[in-house]
Order: structure tokens, then C-alpha cells, then sequence
């Protein structure tokens, strides 16, 4: 079998250190993977049983043509995640809808007023976005409106929301699935904070507890479809509830060398899918 691994052609995909691992674990599954970027004009994607995008990470910058690459590939070979998948995931907006608890977010579109409610901090952030790029934290309220008025002004969509401290202490918790089989949870430090952090410190694997499963299995119930991938990212609010922060069905991390197990079985879905 042969699976086209798809990245990009940006100096960001330097951070990609999980790809000799999928590589390796595909290898091993008889699986030939061979590494092209998503926009190369030379690519011939029906050549592949499957074109599996991992690294895509510049798709923030082009994402209409993104997209519409992902829907000319589905039409010569598999896609994962599919292309609606792909289009549906990389506009943050899709929370509005999933019908999950997520934490409270106010949007902003173009032509609306910027005008927020009163929280302690804000996290004001664009709807197309990754790696907390155009991303603010502050709890100056009129930073965080003139971040929002910036980011509409620009035609983006801006969702605001309120900083969730229980990050600083507990962190974010990712739960990785691959064909909806739960792998791994990594306990996340917070992005936007002042502390430094090295990479040995930047995650931990951690039991979820009861409720954090459940809310991440309904997650993905929401999705209407089976994912190879995903991660779903959680924290808890003040009140001890776990909420949803993102899904990332797109092109996420996925902390492979924090489970040894997690390469092969994600290999399996794989070969399974074919």
C-alpha cells in the first residue's frame, strides 16, 4: 500500500518531529508513506491508496485554496480526514454548532460591533487560526476590543473568550483517538503563559477522568463521521466542569513519542481503512 504523508512548504514544518516515527510504524503496518507537500503541482495523488495530511501547517494563509486542494484529492483517492472534515475543522466556528460544553465564547464577525462582556481576562483569538497565531491575552478590555476590532476590520472572524486560570495548575488535557479507539492523553502546559518551558516539561501522559471521557466521546459522536484522527483539547472551568476548547481533526499534534503504542495502532487504523 502506498500513503502520500502531506506537509508543507514552510520553515514551520521543521517543528513535524513526528513524521520519521508515522513513517516508520506505516513501514512496519506495509504501509510505503512517501512525504510530499500539499501544494506540490508535481504530485499525482491518484498514484496513492491514500493522501493522509498531517503537516499542512500553512493552510491558515491560503485556506481557501487549501481546501479546494482537499476536495480535487478526494475525487482521485482516499483522504484523511476527508476533505468536509478538513474544511468544517479549520474555521474555529464549528463550535458554535457542535452542541457540546465549550468554554464561553463571544464572536465577533465583520460588520458587527465590538463591544465584549465584562470578564477578568480576555483570550481574543481569529476563527481561522493555529499555534495562537493574531492570538491576545490581556485583561484590558479595551486591548481586547481593539484586537477584535483589528481582526474584523481585516475581514476575519474574531472569537473571544474568557482566560480560564484552572490552565496554569492543571493545564489543558488532550485526548488522542485514532479511528475513534482512544490512544493517549497528554496533560498540555498552557500556550499563553509568561512561564518558560522546555520541551521535556511542554507535556505529561495523564489518565482522563470519567467525565473528561465522556464528554470526549460525545465529541466526536457530534462528528457525523469516523475520524483517523483526533484530538480532542479540554479544560476545566471554576466550577470543576470540563469543557471543550478545540477538536482538531485537521492537521493536529499528536504527542506520539509520549505513548510507544500510539505510532502502530494509528498505523493499524490505517492499513484497516484501505
Amino acid at each position: 500500500m502506498k500513503v502520500a504523508y502531506v506537509t508543507c512548504d514552510n520553515p514551520v514544518a521543521r517543528f513535524d518531529d513526528e513524521r520519521e516515527i508515522l513513517l516508520g510504524a506505516w513501514l512496519g503496518a506495509g504501509i510505503e508513506g512517501t512525504t510530499l507537500t500539499w501544494d506540490d503541482p508535481r504530485a499525482d495523488w491518484s498514484s496513492f491508496d491514500a493522501v493522509v495530511v498531517r503537516s499542512a501547517w500553512d493552510y491558515i494563509e491560503r485556506r481557501d485554496e487549501f481546501t479546494a486542494w482537499a476536495r480535487r484529492v478526494e475525487q482521485a483517492t482516499r483522504l484523511f480526514n476527508s476533505a468536509s472534515v478538513l474544511e468544517w475543522n479549520t474555521d474555529k466556528t464549528y463550535l458554535r454548532g457542535l452542541g457540546v460544553p465549550t468554554v464561553p465564547t463571544h464572536w465577533a464577525e465583520p460588520g458587527t460591533n465590538a463591544e465584549l462582556p465584562h470578564w477578568e481576562e480576555y483570550v481574543v483569538k481569529p476563527a481561522i487560526s493555529s499555534g495562537a497565531r493574531d492570538t491576545m491575552r490581556t485583561a484590558d478590555r479595551d486591548l481586547a476590543e481593539a484586537h477584535v476590532a483589528k481582526l474584523v476590520g481585516a475581514g476575519r472572524t474574531a472569537m473571544v473568550q474568557p482566560y480560564v486560570k484552572a490552565v496554569e495548575h492543571e493545564g489543558e488535557l488532550s485526548l488522542l483517538y485514532f479511528g475513534g479507539e482512544f490512544s493517549h492523553a497528554v496533560r498540555r502546559h498552557p500556550m499563553l503563559t509568561e512561564t518558560a518551558i522546555d520541551d521535556a516539561n511542554r507535556a505529561r501522559l495523564r489518565d482522563p477522568d470519567d467525565d473528561q471521557f465522556a464528554l470526549a466521546e460525545l465529541v466526536l459522536s457530534k462528528v457525523g463521521e469516523r475520524l483517523l484522527y483526533a484530538r480532542v483539547d479540554l479544560v476545566r472551568m471554576p466550577d470543576g466542569e470540563p469543557v471543550l476548547m478545540e477538536l482538531e481533526a485537521a492537521e493536529p499534534y499528536l504527542f506520539l513519542r509520549y505513548e510507544l503504542d500510539a505510532p502502530e495502532l494509528f498505523a493499524r487504523v490505517l492499513a484497516d481503512s484501505l
